[in-house]
C-alpha cells in the first residue's frame, strides 16, 4: 500500500485529533469521516496512510507515548521503573487511563482493534518490559528463577485497572511509584 508523505508536524496533528475524537465519542462512534472532517483531510488519504480505523487509532496511541520501555536503561530496575513513570504527568496519565478504559470495552466487540492493539502497542511494550527485566537479571538484581518475573506485566496492568475499581480514582505518579516500590519490586526481590 503506497503511503503519502506527511510532515512529522502534520502527522502529530492528525494523531492528536484522533485521540481528541476518541475521548469525545468513544471508539465505536469514531469514524474516518469524523477524523477527515476534524483534520481537513480526505478519507482516501486516511485509508491510504493508515489502512484502517484500528490501525489509525493504535498508531495515534503509540505516537502519544513519551518513551518506549526498551529505550530506558538507568542501570537499576528501580531507576528504570521510576524513569518510565516520570515520563508522563498526572493530567496526561488521567487522559490515557480514560482512553484505555474505553478501548478495553471496545476490544471485546472489535477483533481488528484487539489485533492492532496487540501488534502495535502491547507486544512492543511487553518486549521492552522483558528487556528491562532481563537486564535486571543480568545485573544480578533479580534472580532468574524468581516466579514473579512472569507476572510483572499483569501487576502493571492491574495497578491501572484496580485503582479505578477499588478507590474510584485514576492512577497518578505518586500512586504508581508507591505501587512499584511496595508491590512490584519486593515481589521481584529488589
Amino acid at each position: 500500500m503506497a503511503r503519502t508523505r506527511l510532515t512529522p508536524e502534520r502527522e502529530s496533528e492528525l494523531y492528536a485529533a484522533v485521540l481528541d475524537l476518541l475521548r469525545e465519542v468513544g471508539y465505536d462512534a469514531l469514524t474516518m469521516d469524523a477524523v477527515a472532517a476534524r483534520t481537513r483531510s480526505s478519507k482516501a488519504t486516511l485509508y491510504r496512510q493508515w489502512g484502517s480505523k484500528p490501525e489509525l487509532v493504535v498508531k495515534a496511541l503509540r505516537h502519544n507515548k513519551p518513551v518506549t520501555l526498551a529505550e530506558i536503561d538507568t542501570g537499576s530496575l528501580r531507576g528504570d521503573f521510576h524513569a518510565v513513570l516520570s515520563g508522563t504527568d498526572d493530567c496526561q496519565m488521567e487522559k490515557d487511563s480514560a482512553l484505555m478504559r474505553g478501548l478495553t470495552h471496545a476490544v471485546h466487540e472489535n477483533p481488528d482493534l484487539h489485533q492492532a492493539l496487540r501488534e502495535l502497542l502491547i507486544e512492543p511494550e511487553m518486549t521492552g518490559l522483558d528487556l528491562m527485566l532481563r537486564r535486571a537479571v543480568d545485573r544480578g538484581e533479580v534472580r532468574p528463577d524468581n516466579p514473579a518475573l512472569k507476572y510483572v506485566s499483569h501487576m502493571v496492568v492491574g495497578a491501572f485497572a484496580a485503582r479505578q475499581l477499588v478507590e474510584d480514582r485514576t492512577v497518578d505518579q505518586a500512586f504508581l511509584i508507591d505501587y512499584f516500590d511496595s508491590v512490584v519490586l519486593p515481589a521481584l526481590g529488589v
